[in-house]
Parts: C-alpha cells; structure tokens; sequence
C-alpha cells in the first residue's frame, strides 16, 4: 500500500510548529493529528479550509489546527473606532 507524506500545524501566538507525518492512503485528518502526537484539536482545516476529523487526506496537504479566538474580530473594531471618537 502507498504511503501519503501530510504536514500538520499547530499555530501558537508566537509561532507556528509543523510536523511532517507519513500515513497510508485513505488516511483522515484525526490519523493525522494521532500520528503527530495531538491528543485533541477544536477547529481544524486543510490549507485555510475549514474540514471534519473524518476528511481524507492527500499526498502533500497541510493540516491545521485552529485555536481558538482571543476576541471576536468585530467587537474589536468597535473598541477601536471607540477610542479613535475620543
């Protein structure tokens, strides 16, 4: 059986951490994470696109792991354009 080479990502604030993973074809994102010594993730993607832990994974595609926001983005604008009025 062929073997697929995937990149998975975790993303902190200060950097990004990737580890390359070999696994067998119709391999899925949570083989993935398994193989690359992630216990759990909340949100994850395929090269910025949003997918389940049950996708299937091809040669070459990068797995992201997402975490979670500090602050929703629009609530952030509005402090900002508050302090800009002042």
């Amino acid at each position: 059986m062929a073997s697929i080479r995937i990149e998975v990502v975790c993303a902190t604030r200060s950097r990004a951490d990737p580890v390359t993973v070999e696994l067998p074809e119709g391999a899925t994102v949570r083989d993935a994470l398994q193989a690359a010594g992630i216990k759990e993730a909340a949100a994850l993607g395929i090269f910025g696109r949003r997918v389940a832990g049950d996708t299937r994974l091809a040669h070459g595609d990068r797995v992201e792991i997402y975490r979670p926001l500090l602050l929703d983005p629009k609530e952030r604008r509005r402090e900002r354009a508050g302090r800009r009025r002042r």
